[in-house]
């Protein structure tokens, strides 16, 4: 649960109406803000539902691999799934009937397409760059392995400090100044260091696909949706979001960041994001 202070952070129950109430769509995080120890929870799950049943577009942006992503995309109410900090995005094809474009749930990977932000040649290049930053890493951190999901990443690479194998505040620091020095981006989320090439992010994948698939202009609308995270990797988000929601655990990173989410609920991980999705619905009369 929430610390009894946490400095520049307002709790949820004082996100005002209105802005409740004139909400379009929620973009959210996956990890530790979805998920609570590994896997999404009963009511995370029955709050994507509810948003989506209310109309409103609901769309995962996550720092994990396209190849992880693919079951979720599949078998969750959602619009779409950014994966690999907004480098590549998967779709199911809408049908006919469906206001927000997305066809129901099937569960079935063979229906999930995907659109990527870099051209293949580009992909190719930057994918053999980044084997060797990697194993530049591996070899000379101590401590430091690769993500157990790295066999599913196209576009960038994963060191896990938090998720299977813990690594100290120094070597996390030494991970990102190799992956800057290699010219690489580099973030930190609640368990993996994410690096890789290119200017995209979770703001930039965010616009993407709200304009791809949805036809919108995110940012001319932002009071119109709101963002949910947990770490320093979602700060981009936190510095744009007029609205945006930390779940609780985010105290754990709050000492790291320069931009803090508007609000943060009183439960964590998917517990919190139910509280957010219960928030937002009670304001529509749902």
């Amino acid at each position: 649960m929430l610390p009894s202070s946490l400095p520049g952070l307002a709790p949820l129950r004082t996100w005002p109406a209105p802005a409740r109430r004139g909400l379009v769509g929620v973009l959210t995080d996956i990890d530790d803000t979805l998920t609570t120890a590994g896997a999404i929870t009963a009511d995370a799950l029955a709050a994507l539902g509810a948003l989506k049943a209310a109309g409103l577009w609901v769309i995962p942006v996550t720092g994990r691999p396209v190849g992880w992503s693919a079951p979720f995309a599949a078998a969750w109410p959602v619009d779409a799934l950014v994966a690999e900090n907004g480098a590549v995005a998967l779709l199911r094809p809408a049908q006919d009937g469906d206001q927000n474009g997305l066809q129901g749930n099937t569960g079935q990977l063979e229906q999930l397409s995907k659109i990527y932000q870099q051209d293949a040649a580009t992909r190719a290049a930057h994918f053999a760059r980044m084997q060797a930053v990697l194993a530049q890493i591996e070899r000379t951190v101590p401590g430091a392995q690769r993500a157990t999901d790295s066999a599913g990443r196209e576009t960038d690479i994963a060191i896990d400090h938090s998720e299977f194998t813990h690594l100290a505040p120094a070597a996390i620091a030494e991970v990102v100044a190799q992956m800057q020095a290699a010219g690489m981006n580099a973030t930190v989320s609640s368990i993996h260091v994410n690096g890789w090439f290119g200017t995209h992010n979770k703001w930039d994948g965010a616009c993407w696909i709200v304009r791809e698939r949805l036809g919108r202009d995110l940012a001319a609308e932002l009071d119109r949706w709101v963002y949910v995270g947990d770490s320093t990797n979602d700060q981009g988000m936190f510095e744009r979001f007029q609205h945006s929601v930390g779940v609780a655990n985010i105290a754990r990173f709050v000492p790291q960041l320069q931009h803090l989410p508007s609000y943060v609920t009183p439960g964590e991980r998917g517990a919190g994001f139910a509280e957010m999705a219960r928030f937002i619905l009670q304001e529509k009369g749902l």
